[in-house]
Order: C-alpha cells, then structure tokens, then sequence
C-alpha cells in the first residue's frame, strides 16, 4: 500500500509534468512539499535521530524487509506530498468553484479547509495505518515539526482502543500554514497565468 500510494503517484506526477499536463506551480508544490515533510519529521522518526527509536524498532521483521528503513522516509514523504499534500490543493480547487481563487491571496476558507484535511488524514492514519509503529511506549524522534518531542506526548484521546498523541499530531497542525504559504508563493511566482483551473 505504501509503494502504491507513495511511487505511483510520483511517476503519474512527473510523467504529465514531462508532457506538459500538471502545472508547474503544482509541480514546485508538491516538490516543496515533499522536502518539507522530509526534512520535517519524516527522516527524524525513520531513523529516531534525537532521543527517539527508529522504524526499524518499531514495527515487525516482515515489514522492514519490505519497507527498508533507508528508503522509509522518502517512501512517506512522497505520500505525504501527493495523497495529503495536492488532494488538499483539490479539495481546495473544487471548493472554490473549480478556479485557482484561493491560490491567489490567503483565504481562510481555503486554510480550513486545508486544516480540516490535513488533521483528518492524519488522525486516520495514527489510528489505523500506523497505530502499531505510533502507538504509546514507542518514543519518536524530536523533529523540527514536532517541537515538544517525546517529552512531552499527552494522549489526545482513545477511541476504540487506539491512542491517538500529540506529538504526532503536531506535524500537520503546523505544516497547514507552512504548506499554504508554500501553495501561495508557487501560484504567485509560476501559476498566476493560469486563472482558471488547475
């Protein structure tokens, strides 16, 4: 599941991008992307860098000979930038009557949406695609995207015997106006020629 939704999506990316059908403000938007989230906690947790264990640790043998740690942050990093990133550029796009409106000038109807997006994937994925590797009594990295680190981790809530926990929740929380920012300047400096549709 995580090569389909990481890889896939990469090469349908830059393969439009090739021929000249995705927008090259998109294209930076999700490039962007993809380093921010790498460099703001996904190469932290994958290797546990301060004070936290590696994914290795923390999930079975079976997945870390599928899933080697080396490629593991690319791997949710790419996911991140596409399936979270630029479906909430869509989500946005409809949103606004199928227009690039809100790309143009901060909206906060546009960030909301965003937010909305963003922690509910994100919620999602905690309790169900990654609950074991996440859950209590595994310690995470401190990341530049995760500032309280394994320090300080409140339980937010628990719904069904899963645990979902602030540290992990703060990447997104503070990636919705990061990301935003980052979708407004690649609009502004490559997109502003295109008014209408994506």
């Amino acid at each position: 599941m995580l090569y389909a939704a990481s890889l896939l999506p990469a090469l349908v990316i830059f393969a439009l991008f090739l021929v000249g059908k995705f927008p090259r403000w998109l294209m930076a938007t999700y490039v962007g992307s993809f380093i921010l989230c790498a460099i703001g906690w996904e190469l932290w947790i994958s290797y546990g860098l301060v004070d936290g264990l590696d994914v290795a640790s923390r999930r079975p043998q079976a997945m870390n000979e599928v899933i080697p740690m080396h490629i593991n942050w690319v791997l949710n990093s790419l996911g991140d930038a596409a399936a979270v990133g630029l479906a909430g550029v869509f989500l946005v796009w409809l949103a606004y009557g199928r227009t690039n409106s809100a790309f143009m000038a901060w909206r906060w109807g546009a960030f909301a949406i965003l937010s909305a997006w963003f922690i509910a994937q994100n919620l999602f994925v905690e309790m169900y695609v990654y609950q074991q590797q996440l859950a209590e009594g595994f310690r995470l990295s401190w990341a530049p995207l995760m500032p309280t680190g394994p320090w300080y981790n409140p339980t937010l809530l628990n719904f069904d015997g899963r645990s979902v926990q602030l540290q992990t929740q703060l990447p997104w929380v503070l990636m919705t106006p990061i990301y935003y920012y980052l979708l407004l300047r690649c609009y502004k400096k490559w997109g502003v020629q295109t008014r209408d549709g994506v």
